[in-house]
């Protein structure tokens, strides 16, 4: 057994024999009341589930195993240039909630290199659609075409006891994890730039072979790359794409199965399709304006004329943050020191000034500050990646490492087919007129 899989069943055991004497306590005990406006409003907020690799708090944002996003800058293992995190990091600290050392991450990264051949396959699945099929379906269908590499599939198939389910699923997600880049890759380069692919580097480290592999060359691009795939890598279980892979995994779907759900999730217009209506968003302005330096006052009126049109401003506000995402200021500070004098960056900032003070004004606005999509396309525009439908693969690729662990801890605590109870609205207007005082 590799070292990091005897680390995740040591301690998966341990919690899971942990949580059973806790519900044999205390498994009655009530934890959260459920109102009507969360019945109606998609279950907003209801605490109905258990997600081992990150939690959200609205002040201090997503906390991965309890480290926030600057401490993760300081702690995980860099990259060459001794800068920025490699999200190979991130997913040993979110299956075993250890920090590793950079020994550590260096052989997690030669297995994922090892693990990366893509069945042919895959590409032939690739090929054989549309080269304009949106890039999210190009995605989901080559995941899917993966599944016939499942360990989980045919060991379930061959008779595998319940307490080993874990084994197979973590095998499943270092292979899939470690082809990712090289799928979405493919599609880049089939969908954008006429199907000239380009060989791996297994000398580059996983976030390096992937900017590689989509054929944007420097090293700023590079360091780029890792800080965004940790920074999107999860966000607690309740989000869209987390929520589906976790749902369809209950009904012991393997990691494919499930993954290409979630990224079907992902690919919605009010979840990962975000990041790319924030920059189009952006150049939709300046070209309004007629300039790429607009005033402060320009961006204002800017931004009324658009609330003013029943529209959102995208890229600001968000569920349960009411400050601003720690992701949006990773990305701030990248661009800080790389990019500074960038014109879309700077109005990007522009935005971050004159937005919050608006909304502010509403007196309906929760959270009027900037999430992790309001800043990531200028940074992907300056290093040449224009082509905004593909935002959302990047999220996928690095969204998987979070969602993929968390599989993992799924299948080692035993945690059941998820089955919540649904109601008519005429037995809410019934259970009320039992219920409420006249």
């Amino acid at each position: 057994m590799d070292p990091l899989k005897q680390k995740f069943f040591e301690k998966s055991s341990a919690l899971k024999a942990e949580m059973r004497a806790l519900l044999k306590e205390h498994g009655n005990r009530k934890v959260d009341e459920v109102t009507l406006r969360q019945v109606f409003g998609g279950a907003r907020g209801i605490k109905m589930m258990v997600w081992e690799t990150s939690q959200l708090d609205p002040i201090d944002g997503i906390r991965f195993r309890g480290y926030s996003i600057p401490e993760l800058k300081e702690l995980l293992p860099k990259g060459p240039d001794g800068k920025e995190p490699r999200p190979e990091g991130l997913f040993w600290l979110m299956l075993v909630g250890e920090i590793p050392t950079p020994e550590e991450v260096d052989w997690l990264t030669d297995q994922w290199t090892h693990r990366s051949n893509v069945p042919q396959h895959t590409f032939d699945l690739l090929d054989s659609l549309p080269v304009d099929t949106h890039p999210m379906t190009q995605l989901s269908a080559a995941i899917i075409s993966l599944q016939t590499e499942s360990c989980f599939a045919r060991r379930y198939a061959e008779g595998m006891k319940k307490t080993d389910y874990w084994d197979p699923t973590y095998e499943d997600t270092m292979n899939l994890i470690a082809r990712l880049p090289r799928v979405a890759a493919y599609i880049y380069r089939r969908t954008y730039h006429n199907g000239e692919h380009i060989a791996p580097d297994i000398s580059l480290d996983w976030a390096g072979n992937f900017a590689h592999l989509l054929g944007i060359s420097g090293e700023d691009f590079k360091s780029l790359m890792r800080i965004y795939l940790t920074i999107h890598a999860d966000h607690e279980g309740g989000n869209a794409s987390a929520h589906t892979t976790h749902l369809v995994g209950s009904t012991l779907s393997d990691a494919y199965f499930s993954l290409a759900a979630g990224m079907n999730a992902l690919a919605g217009p009010l979840h990962g399709l975000a990041n790319q209506e924030v920059i189009k968003w952006i150049f939709k302005m300046l070209d309004a304006l007629g300039t790429t330096k607009p005033t402060n006052d320009q961006i204002a009126d800017y931004v009324n004329s658009t609330l003013a049109a029943g529209q959102v401003i995208p890229g600001y506000g968000h569920a349960v943050l009411r400050r601003p995402d720690p992701r949006f200021v990773a990305q701030k500070t990248f661009a800080e020191e790389y990019i500074k004098d960038d014109d879309i960056v700077k109005v990007v900032w522009q935005v971050f000034e004159v937005v919050p003070p608006i909304l502010k004004g509403l007196g309906k606005v929760k959270n009027p500050w900037p999430n992790v999509d309001a800043h990531s396309g200028a940074l992907l525009v300056h290093y040449g990646l224009k082509e905004y439908s593909y935002y959302t693969v990047l999220f996928g690729v690095s969204r998987a490492l979070g969602v993929l662990a968390a599989m993992c801890w799924s299948r080692a605590l035993g945690m059941p087919l998820e089955r919540p109870k649904s109601v008519t609205y005429d037995w809410i207007k019934e259970y009320l007129s039992e219920n409420v005082a006249g």
